[in-house]
């Protein structure tokens, strides 16, 4: 298989007999997105289509899969939450117009209306992150603190005061801040695009307008939306089936937070917006299959066997292992205490304590105390835990940090790079780590992000034994480190992958560009010699390799990473089970096949 094939999920696109360019229909379509015998275009999939390898591996569409019957029209995408459901879609309405400009009798009124409108949206988030809880919670904190920037106040004001309307002044201040960070690129330019909801919800109280929201038909329905912020994500109600949107990628707020909620979910959808209110439809987060037009009984027949799927599921315990007891340890993604809820509590720790969380709404370092009452709190809750330290940097800023911007952030100081600066932040969080252990009797261990070389690995290895943390590792998230696995390995006790960052760095592709969603495919065959790599040098040393990304929590891929060697995979609480029943599905040797056939 060539390497620039996806062999796993289609591209953005239409696909299937009877589609054409936007939810149309009709055999040998052509156009963007078209799809079916003869078709061609953009993105074109199914017989007769040229581009990525669009062929599913082993399994089918995946739990309760199978193919779509008795649609009339089918699109595709980029399934990233696994589930099949159906129902009435609703399209999400726009953001609110603004008005042509007004004269401004009285500045100092306007800019009192875009001081109330920041400090309403900045409540209305903090309101939604405490009913949110757990990830969700806290990304809907950090957008908070994005409307409290005295920054965008100040420029708000500013305009304000020189005789623009408040939702002029408040228009242009978001669009300034969002030009900026969508010229750094990476991380910063997601940011740029919540920027757009949080503008949109400014503007909308300065003109006396409602909050843009979700619909609310009072019946169950398939959202769909050109793309959806943190906050419309977080405040998804029960109504809501699953998710499609146009754009967005595999690590898009949008994406991670359905997972956390079980909901199918589909992105990078090229026409799911040109499909009318109404319009039946079924959803594959697995395969990104968008099936346009079943009828009634279709649609609850595929509600009905993903009830079914789910109640098996959720009676699913037990360590993770192959159908001939091959070990594979199956550990949760966290970002506090808040993510381990009782009842998910079925795994076998946690692989992933994403300790930055507590550093995000912070104009100042959180002190030495508050880090060790935060850690000893997961650590009280779970015996096994592996604690990332602070990710963040340029790429991801944190004001008490005062990092200067960067030109490529995403290929700047980030992650362990920042100790480079700052020492003292990862003193005070190894030491803070280590109390904790201490106060609660525990043993965690500890892992450095975006590691490169051997020199970096052994220096902050070092430096966490000498604090008193007996187990060190590193995350794998650039090739540089992948392609000295062995070596890092004389350094450190295991091994971490990340794979979200290591796709982005091998095929030069950012992570949030839909268009190149295809590109960040963790069935791409180089990103999967990576890991083989890796987890190749850890047989040979005798030392763990996890994959602790988004790769990790897909029940099709997991089987395949476990036959490249991997011996443990960390993802969010809800994919747990899902795994455990694929892995308990299948021997070591079946899988050992699957990653073979996958590097061909």
């Amino acid at each position: 298989m060539a390497d620039d094939t996806t062999p796993h999920r289609t591209g953005p696109g239409a696909s299937g007999a009877g589609a054409s360019g936007a939810g149309a229909s009709g055999a040998g379509a052509s156009g963007a997105g078209a799809s079916g015998a003869g078709a061609s275009g953009a993105g074109a999939t199914g017989s007769g289509a040229t581009g990525a390898d669009s062929v599913s591996p082993p399994g089918g569409s995946g739990p309760a899969g199978g193919p779509w019957t008795g649609a009339t029209g089918r699109l595709s995408g980029l399934g990233v939450s696994q589930g099949r459901a159906a129902g009435p879609v609703l399209r999400m309405a726009g953001p609110p117009a603004l008005p042509a400009p007004r004269a401004v009798t009285d500045p100092d009124a306007e800019a009192a209306t875009v001081s109330g409108a920041l400090e309403s949206v900045a409540a209305d988030l903090n309101r939604r992150a405490k009913a949110a809880g757990g990830e969700a919670a806290e990304i809907l904190e950090a957008l908070a603190m994005i409307a409290e920037d005295p920054m965008l106040l100040e420029e708000a004001e500013r305009l304000a005061r020189e005789g623009s309307d408040a939702p002029h002044a408040l228009d242009a201040a978001f669009t300034g801040h969002r030009e900026a960070l969508a010229a750094l690129g990476g991380y910063l330019a997601e940011r740029a695009a919540d920027l757009d909801d949080l503008r949109h919800r400014a503007v909308a109280f300065a003109l006396g307008l409602p909050m843009p929201g979700l619909p609310d038909p009072g019946h169950p329905y398939v959202l769909a939306a050109a793309d959806l912020s943190p906050a419309d994500t977080a405040g998804l109600g029960p109504d809501v089936l699953a998710l499609v949107t146009e754009r967005g990628g595999p690590t898009s707020h949008t994406a991670i937070l359905a997972r956390g909620r079980g909901l199918p979910a589909v992105v990078a959808c090229d026409g799911i917006m040109a499909v009318g209110d109404g319009t039946v439809i079924g959803v594959d987060g697995g395969t990104g299959e968008i099936a346009v037009g079943l009828t009634t009984p279709e649609a609850a027949e595929v509600n009905e066997a993903d009830r079914a799927r789910r109640a098996r599921l959720a009676a699913s315990e037990g360590p993770g292992r192959t159908s001939d007891g091959h070990p594979v340890k199956l550990l949760h993604n966290i970002g506090s205490a808040a993510d381990l809820r009782s009842e998910e509590l079925r795994a076998e720790g946690v692989g992933l304590f994403r300790t930055e969380f507590l550093f995000l709404d912070r104009k100042q370092a959180p002190s030495f105390e508050e880090q060790v009452a935060a850690y000893a709190e997961v650590f009280r809750r779970v015996e096994h835990v592996i604690v990332r330290t602070l990710d963040a940097g340029t790429d991801k800023p944190l004001p008490f940090l005062g990092l200067p911007e960067e030109d490529n952030p995403a290929l700047g100081v980030r992650g362990l790079r920042v100790d480079r600066l700052l020492p003292d932040v990862l003193d005070t969080q190894l030491d803070a780590i280590a109390a904790a252990a201490r106060e609660t009797g525990t043993r965690p261990e500890v892992m450095a992000p975006m590691v490169t070389t051997v020199a970096e690995a052994g220096a902050f290895a070092r430096r966490a034994r000498a604090k008193g943390i007996t187990r060190v590792g590193v995350m794998v998230e650039v090739p540089a480190a992948a392609l000295r696995a062995g070596r890092l390995l004389q350094e450190v006790d295991f091994l971490s992958i990340g794979t979200n960052d290591l796709a982005q760095y091998t095929f030069a592709a950012d992570r949030q560009h839909s268009s190149l969603a295809d590109l960040l495919d963790p069935y791409q065959p180089a990103l999967l010699e990576l890991i083989a790599m890796c987890a190749r040098a850890g047989r040979e040393a005798g030392k763990p390799v996890g994959v602790c990304g988004e790769a990790a929590g897909d029940p099709l891929l997991a089987p395949l990473l476990v036959g490249l060697g991997v011996t443990s995979l960390s993802m969010a609480p809800v994919c747990v089970p899902l795994v455990r029943e694929a892995l308990a599905s299948l021997t070591f040797e079946q899988c050992r096949e699957r990653a073979l056939a996958a590097l061909e």
